[in-house]
């Protein structure tokens, strides 16, 4: 074994003893997650508003600021994977399964009960979508950016290890190798591990309501749940062993392949025109006001907790995943210059997502327009996850398309329990860009653990906990990020103006 003394052991207790905690005082658990929801919500809201928006403002500028010819590697070094591949692992590992249910719910949502609309109206369905967009589109992107450039410019312009603690030389200097940096490689660990536990938990949520839309399991179970999370974690674990090349990049490009199958099928066997139309005016409703939505609060509305279930919830999930995406984004980003990752980063997957939210959502809001029904759906327990089947079943070849969605969206788990596991397993070792496979299947395993804690703890307030378990592990995080990004700019403007600063790949960094 390779493990670092203090980070290793420190992050393996915190995260065994909230297992141990969840599994045999769940109910306690469930009421202290609740306290510490109501506290951040409700007190410290705004450092997720401010971070979010500072971060997005970065990421434009790099792109175009001097900065952005800057090569993430030796000059002249050329990127390792293809355009079409970079992407498919840049999409897979950021993304998760909420992609397919949320592309159905949150529209419908939005449009039963609209922040700044009349619900059911026009207004609202062109609000609904818009507002999707923006919780899963630019602000998010933008976060990963940030972090997976921090990463990837101070570990191959810098010579530095690719963890955390190397973004924060420009601020620690050497304090990076003592207490500090241990202190924040274990919160980028505690992060990861929630943030593909919450994705993981989730993810089961909607593959259990498939199996029983499609009558394969009688009902949505907790014993089911925690055998689906079994299941995928061991095939998660064989996934993480086969390496980066092998199982994550395959698996990658086979589930972007997937997603385009799915929704090239849902824009042809859809109202196909409506689409088009209804994509073009959510899509110019959120360029317009994409501003606006990002510093909205609703601080002047006591009586809504909008902002606080929708928003607050988003920009907690995305911190807590941006440890491992970062990371991940980083080792496969070698070769490519700052702007090219950016953009890569930021304004892709952001059209994508659009796309897909425009005819995932625009496909469920026509039905609830002209036949009715997904709004009941919604209500019902566990309506969240069924609504997207319903929604799948009222199109051609349901039970074909049911099946191909639970089968990516298990695939997406997959992609980002192995990457997750990996990065880990970097954290937590001796700066080991390959570390041993024992400890890979270490980390794989013990996801599905905080998985299963959380949904034991939630009971039928499963989704409610997972969403608690975001905003509460998000939110140091998203200090720590804005410092990263402070640091990061400090040694742009040193690079460019101090060339003779410059060391690659040599293992230090000039002071």
């Amino acid at each position: 074994m390779r493990i670092h003394r203090t980070v290793f052991p420190a992050s393996a207790l915190l995260i065994l003893a909230f297992v141990v905690y969840g599994a045999l005082y769940s109910e306690a658990a469930w009421q202290s997650a609740q306290l510490l929801q109501g506290f951040i919500t409700g007190r410290l809201g705004w450092i997720y508003t401010i971070s979010m928006t500072l971060l997005l403002g970065m990421a434009i500028y790099l792109i175009f600021s001097a900065y952005g010819d800057i090569r993430l590697g030796k000059p002249g070094e050329e990127p390792k994977y293809s355009y079409f591949t970079w992407f498919a692992m840049v999409f897979s590992a950021g993304i998760d399964i909420g992609l397919y249910y949320f592309g159905v719910a949150e529209p419908l949502n939005h449009y039963m009960t609209p922040p700044r609309a009349t619900p059911e109206t026009v207004e609202a369905a062109r609000q609904s979508i818009a507002l999707t967009i923006f919780h899963w589109g630019f602000n998010g992107w933008a976060l990963y950016a940030i972090v997976g450039l921090s990463l990837a410019f101070f570990g191959y312009r810098k010579g530095l290890p690719l963890t955390f603690r190397s973004t924060l030389y420009p601020i620690l200097g050497e304090r990076i190798h003592g207490p500090i940096g241990d202190a924040v490689e274990i919160l980028a660990v505690f992060a990861t591990m929630f943030g593909v536990a919450t994705g993981l938990g989730l993810g089961v949520l909607h593959v259990n309501a498939g199996l029983v839309y499609l009558d394969v399991l009688p009902e949505v179970s907790l014993s089911a749940q925690l055998t689906i999370i079994a299941i995928i974690t061991v095939v998660a674990t064989i996934s993480v062993v086969s390496g980066l090349d092998r199982g994550i990049r395959r698996l990658s490009e086979l589930n972007f392949g997937l997603g385009i199958v799915m929704l090239a099928f849902l824009f042809v066997a859809g109202p196909t025109t409506f689409l088009i139309e209804g994509y073009l005016d959510s899509m110019g409703y959120y360029l317009q006001n994409v501003v606006s939505m990002t510093l909205a609060t609703d601080a002047h509305d006591l009586s809504s907790t909008w902002y606080q279930d929708w928003t607050l919830f988003y920009w907690g999930w995305w911190m807590i995943w941006s440890p491992f995406v970062g990371v991940f984004l980083a080792q496969i980003s070698r070769g490519r210059t700052i702007r090219e990752f950016v953009i890569g980063v930021l304004l892709v997957p952001t059209f994508f997502i659009s796309i897909w939210m425009g005819i995932f959502g625009n496909n469920a809001l026509y039905i609830e327009r002209v036949q009715g029904g997904l709004s009941g759906v919604l209500e019902q327990e566990h309506g969240t996850f069924m609504a997207f089947y319903e929604m799948l079943g009222q199109l051609p070849m349901a039970d074909l398309t049911i099946s191909l969605a639970m089968i990516s969206g298990a695939i997406y788990f997959i992609t980002s329990s192995d990457s997750a596991s990996l990065i880990i397993d970097i954290l937590t070792s001796q700066d080991d860009v390959d570390p041993p496979v024992g400890q890979r299947i270490f980390w794989a395993v013990l996801e599905g653990a905080v998985a299963g804690t959380l949904l034991v703890a939630g009971g039928r307030n499963a989704l409610k906990a997972l969403q608690y378990a975001a905003v509460a592990v998000g939110l140091p995080f998203a200090i720590v990020v804005v410092t990263i990004a402070i640091s990061l700019f400090k040694a742009l403007r040193n690079e460019v103006q101090n060339p003779s600063s410059r060391r690659e790949s040599d293992g230090s960094m000039d002071s």
